[in-house]
């Protein structure tokens, strides 16, 4: 029995104060005001910084005539790589990229060759954007040397081509090259780099 009466008073867990004669329950208490929290206003002591706006200056490449030697042999190797293994469409992009480079060095008569040969391409793959893009190319290969009846037969064939397949973009390209074609009629390059020999002056004949 005083196992029992020991197990039930330990599980009475009782608060006693020190201070038990002092504690009024019906007392009212005074509450004080909340205190009011820290502001932190030290963010707006910080100098305030003034970004400052730079025009941005863009790098200008300037490529020698090495850097576009290499540039030439890479894209023609690749060229060859695709004919070699009949994948014309990839060959076709590569002939007219080998077109531009040559259109940039004025070298009209090299340009002409390769635009021909890729409009060839894209005619037989059905690449019409593709072959939009070459006669544009070939009629601005054509006003170069002054033959402005073929450049008019060739963007006159690709605005046809553009305006059958609702290419609106292409359209626009292609009037904006006729306008300039009739602009420029007076204007010619008289200087047009053929494409290069090995020797520039003949050797005497060995007798």
């Amino acid at each position: 029995m005083r196992f029992i009466l020991l197990l039930i008073l330990c599980s009475f867990s009782l608060s006693v104060s020190a201070q038990w004669y002092k504690y009024n329950p019906f007392k009212k208490h005074t509450r004080y005001p909340q205190i009011a929290l820290l502001k932190d206003n030290s963010i707006k002591r910080l100098p305030i910084v003034q970004i400052t706006k730079s025009k941005i200056q863009y790098a200008q490449i300037v490529r020698t005539p090495y850097s576009l030697f290499l540039m030439e042999a890479s894209v023609m190797k690749t060229a060859q790589h695709n004919m070699r293994f009949r994948v014309y469409n990839s060959a076709s992009y590569n002939f007219s990229d080998l077109a531009q480079m040559y259109l940039k060095q004025n070298r009209l008569s090299e340009a002409k060759w390769y635009l021909l040969q890729s409009l060839q391409i894209s005619r037989q793959q059905n690449d019409n954007r593709h072959t939009i893009t070459n006669l544009i190319n070939l009629a601005a290969v054509k006003t170069g040397y002054g033959d402005f009846t073929q450049a008019k037969q060739d963007l006159a064939e690709a605005r046809t081509l553009a305006s059958s397949l609702g290419l609106t973009m292409d359209v626009a390209a292609v009037d904006k090259q006729m306008r300039y074609l009739q602009d420029n009629k007076s204007t010619l390059k008289t200087e047009i780099r053929y494409a290069e020999t090995a020797d520039t002056d003949p050797k005497a004949a060995i007798k």
